[in-house]
């Protein structure tokens, strides 16, 4: 029995070093996202020359050399951010596909955009601002990733005109109205909130604004 019980403790200071390490991760990530959040809020403000990495640090509730253990600069912090927003925002976008049913697709794709834009406006102002001002850290991104990802999706949209479900119509200018319609609710949610006394976190009008521009855009490209 005794020599049982020995030969269990490396195995159980294994299994209390991994646990260990994973509670590390978790803080670590949990840190990171601090951080990255804070952030966010802030250059979406200010831009990336109006804050410091000290504000960001006192907005995370962090030390800046913690910061600074995962971020070595303001610019990195700053790509990060803006690939960040850039991946989760064009999710929706990768979802399109020439299986699917135009009308349920385009549907689909115009509530979940305005969803994000009622749930992450920092996001969407941040981008906007960073592509106002020329792209200078994410032009490489935008005539990379992003061009490959909408040139695939041009093709969903060539598939559908061939198959006679969709009425023909250059492909990009509808992306770029999917955009502008659905965007405009979190870039100049201001704006919309003088006008109309509320937003898209007021579920009546995120409905009305949804069916609106379904309406809009499927009258307009739907046989």
């Amino acid at each position: 029995m005794a020599d049982a019980a020995a030969s269990a403790l490396p195995a159980a200071r294994e299994r209390a070093r991994a646990a260990s390490q994973q509670r590390r991760q978790r803080k670590m990530e949990e840190k990171r996202g601090s951080i990255l959040a804070a952030a966010l809020t802030l250059f979406s403000r200010y831009g990336m020359h109006g804050v410091s990495l000290d504000a960001v640090a006192e907005l995370a509730d962090v030390s800046k050399t913690n910061l600074l253990y995962y971020f070595p600069n303001k610019e990195a912090l700053y790509l990060s951010v803006l690939r960040n927003l850039l991946t989760q925002w064009l999710q929706p976008l990768h979802a399109l596909s020439a299986e699917q049913a135009p009308r349920e697709a385009l549907s689909r794709y115009i509530r979940t955009k305005l969803a994000a834009s009622r749930d992450a406006p920092e996001a969407s102002r941040l981008f906007c601002l960073e592509v106002i001002q020329g792209a200078p850290l994410l032009k490489s991104t935008l005539e990379g990733e992003l061009r490959e990802l909408v040139e695939r999706k041009r093709a969903v949209i060539h598939a559908w005109i061939e198959q006679g479900v969709l009425r023909p119509i250059a492909p990009h200018h509808l992306i770029f109205s999917l955009w502008a319609m659905t965007q405009h609710y979190a870039d100049f949610s201001v704006q919309v909130q003088s006008i109309c006394g509320k937003g898209l976190e007021d579920p009546a009008f995120f409905e009305e604004t949804a069916a609106s521009i379904e309406q809009l855009v499927l009258a307009g490209v739907l046989p």
